[in-house]
C-alpha cells in the first residue's frame, strides 16, 4: 500500500513537472511535493506507524523518489530560466518598423534671439559687427571716452576692477573705440556683447549684454541718429510702438539723448518695472563728442558721429512681455521651453 503511494507521488510529480513553464510554477510544484507540508515529506513523516517489516523497503523507495524530484527539479529549473530569458527577449526586441521617437528639441535662449534679431537688423542697414574684450583697460574704457579718473561718471558704473587700470567692461563702447583706432572713416558698426556692472534687482543684471552702434563720416547729423532708431524700433517692436527721446548727458556724446519705449506690463499708466513713469528706457545715444573724435585721431571738423547703446535684456523684457530680468538667468527649463520655435 505505501509503495503504491510512493509510486502514486512520484508519477504526479513527473506529470506537474513536464507541464512546468516558469519558475514560479517550479516553485509551486517543489512545495507541493518536498515542502514541509509537501505530499512525499508527510509520507517519510508517516513511516514510524508502518509495520517495523514495511519500513525499510518504503523508506528506500520514499527517498529514491525524493532524490528523482530533487533532480528533476534542479534539471527543469535550468530548462524553464532559459525559456524565462528567451521569451523575455523576444518581449523587449524593438520593433523597427514602427517610426522612430522623437526627442525633446533645445531652442535658442531668447536673449540670444533677440540679439540675433538686432544683429540681422543693423546689418539690414549697412553695419558691421565689431568685437573686443571683455576685460578692458582703463584707457580704452573711460579716458578714450572722455571720462577721466576724476570724473563723476565713473560713479554711475559702479565697475568690477581686476586691478589698478584693468577692469570688466562696463559697456561696449572700448570697441568703438578700438575701431576708430584701427581705421579711417567712414566707420559703421554695431558692438555686441557682454557688460558688467554691480547692479542687481529686477531690472538689472551685473552680468549682462549690450549692443552699441557708431556711425562717422562727413556731414552725420542727429536726424540721421533719430531716424535710424526710429526704424530699429519699428522693426524690433512692430508699427504700434511709441518711443520717445528725452535729453540727456553722457561724457562721450554731446547732445545726448535717451530713448524710451512705452512700458509694455501697464501700457503707460505707470507700475513697478517702469517705476510709475509709464516708459522704460532702452537706449542711450547721442553725436560723438568732439574730444573723443580727437582721441582717436579724427578731425571734429571735418568729420561728425553719432553713438547709441542698448541693453539686450531690456529689449527681450519689452519684447515678450517679461517682467524681471532674473528669469533670463535661472535656467528655468519652464520658462525657456516657451520661447521653442
Amino acid at each position: 500500500m505505501a509503495d503504491r503511494r510512493v509510486s502514486e507521488i512520484l508519477e504526479g510529480a513527473r506529470r506537474e513537472l513536464a507541464g512546468v513553464r516558469t519558475s514560479a510554477e517550479l516553485e509551486s510544484v517543489r512545495v507541493r511535493y518536498l515542502g514541509r507540508q509537501g505530499l512525499l515529506t508527510r509520507l517519510l513523516r508517516s513511516l514510524p506507524s508502518l509495520p517495523p517489516a514495511e519500513r525499510p523497503a518504503v523508506g528506500r523507495e520514499a527517498n529514491l523518489a525524493k532524490r528523482e524530484i530533487e533532480s528533476a527539479l534542479e534539471a527543469r529549473l535550468a530548462s524553464v530560466k532559459e525559456d524565462e530569458r528567451r521569451r523575455g527577449l523576444l518581449a523587449e526586441r524593438p520593433d523597427l518598423t514602427l517610426p522612430g521617437r522623437r526627442g525633446p528639441l533645445g531652442s535658442l535662449h531668447p536673449l540670444t534671439r533677440v540679439l540675433d534679431e538686432i544683429i540681422e537688423i543693423f546689418q539690414g542697414l549697412g553695419f558691421a559687427v565689431a568685437e573686443g574684450p571683455e576685460v578692458e583697460s582703463d584707457f580704452y574704457n573711460f579716458e578714450a571716452l572722455n571720462i577721466p579718473k576724476d570724473h563723476p561718471a565713473r560713479d554711475m558704473q559702479d565697475t568690477f576692477y581686476i586691478g589698478e587700470d584693468v577692469l570688466l567692461r562696463t559697456h561696449t563702447s572700448p570697441v568703438q573705440i578700438r575701431t576708430m583706432t584701427a581705421q579711417r572713416p567712414p566707420v559703421r558698426i554695431i558692438c555686441p556683447g557682454k557688460v558688467y556692472r554691480r547692479d542687481a534687482d529686477i531690472t538689472h543684471s551685473p552680468m549682462f549684454h549690450q549692443v552699441e552702434g557708431l556711425a562717422v563720416d562727413r556731414d552725420i547729423s542727429m536726424g540721421d541718429l533719430k531716424g535710424t532708431l526710429e526704424l530699429f524700433a519699428r522693426e524690433m517692436f512692430g508699427e504700434r510702438s511709441r518711443i520717445r527721446f528725452r535729453p540727456s548727458f553722457f561724457p562721450f556724446t554731446e547732445p545726448s539723448a535717451e530713448v524710451d519705449v512705452l512700458c509694455f506690463l501697464c501700457g503707460g499708466s505707470g507700475c513697478r518695472v517702469c517705476k510709475a513713469s509709464g516708459w522704460l528706457e532702452i537706449l542711450g545715444s547721442g553725436m560723438v563728442h568732439p574730444q573723443v573724435l580727437r582721441n582717436v585721431g579724427y578731425d571734429p571738423e571735418e568729420v561728425t558721429g553719432w553713438a547709441f547703446g542698448m541693453g539686450v535684456e531690456r529689449v527681450a523684457m519689452l519684447k515678450y512681455g517679461i517682467d524681471d530680468i532674473r528669469l533670463f538667468f535661472e535656467n528655468d527649463l519652464r520658462f525657456l521651453g516657451q520661447f521653442q520655435a
